[in-house]
């Protein structure tokens, strides 16, 4: 799903959204038409095997494979241009693969209540201090199925179950609680690639400026845990959403939408 430039005008920005797990850029579907009527440019697409990407997710091996499809149109933007980049949840991860990349071709990285790195422990850190703090009953019917990919690894992939996407999108409409259902496709949790992945380094990922947008009503990573990576790692600006829950693009776009074009505002 790309997004079309509507104006010439250099205050106006390129956002790329980034989704999460078990997720696609059809989640970005009310946020984007928004953005783009503000004048912006928008690009969202399916990360591997996810959304309507062709891949399997046999296929996908490491977390880079994944993030392939952002990677490659990173590497296509002219180096005189730069891009707001905006993570959810997981998305965090895959958007900062980016920064290490490709720094320069970046004014600003925006992180909603998304998994956020630092430069001094492993790229999953965080995350896996959010899944060690999950009590087992929270994941609900969250499915953990073993399989073996492409290279005869054996991994552990994740979907989310329907009462576990309830909790997701409380606030949301029954109709995305639906969409989501039939949408949704599992992500690997890459055991045999994340725990072996180097630090972030400062020079790259730490060189990009970071906003954080918290959510206060996500039962999914909670706010307490939001607040922790931001003392872990801390930000150039914060914004807070009220009555928001783990899918702001989803249960309030418009709320979204003004607040990723405020905070992009003082960065080209």
């Amino acid at each position: 799903m790309e997004g079309i430039s509507t104006t010439t005008d250099e205050r106006k920005k390129h956002f790329v959204l980034v989704h999460g797990a078990c997720h696609g850029a059809w989640c970005w579907y009310k946020l984007i038409p928004l953005l783009e009527a503000s004048g912006h440019r928008v690009s969202a697409f399916d990360l591997s095997a996810a959304g309507t990407n062709t891949k399997e997710i046999q296929q996908v091996i490491t977390f880079a494979d994944y993030t392939a499809p952002l990677l490659e149109f990173m590497a296509a933007i002219p180096p005189e241009e730069k891009v707001v980049l905006v993570g959810h949840s997981v998305g965090g991860l895959s958007i900062a693969i980016a920064m290490e990349m490709f720094p320069t071709k970046i004014s600003l990285a925006v992180f909603v209540t998304a998994f956020m790195p630092d430069t001094v422990n492993r790229p999953s850190y965080v995350f896996d201090q959010w899944y060690a703090s999950i009590p087992k009953e929270d994941w609900l019917d969250t499915s953990f199925l073993p399989y073996t990919n492409d290279q005869n690894e054996s991994d552990i992939k994740l979907l989310f179950g329907q009462k576990f996407f309830l909790n997701m999108y409380q606030l949301g409409s029954d109709q995305d609680r639906e969409l989501v259902k039939i949408l949704a496709r599992p992500i690997p949790l890459f055991l045999n690639d994340l725990p072996k992945a180097q630090p972030f380094t400062e020079e790259a990922y730490g060189s990009v400026k970071r906003a954080f947008i918290i959510c206060d009503e996500d039962k999914t990573i909670k706010e307490e845990f939001q607040r922790w990576m931001i003392k872990n790692n801390p930000v150039t600006e914060m914004k807070e959403l009220k009555g928001v829950d783990h899918m702001p693009m989803i249960s309030d776009p418009k709320e979204l939408s003004t607040s990723l074009i405020n905070i992009a505002r003082g960065y080209d």
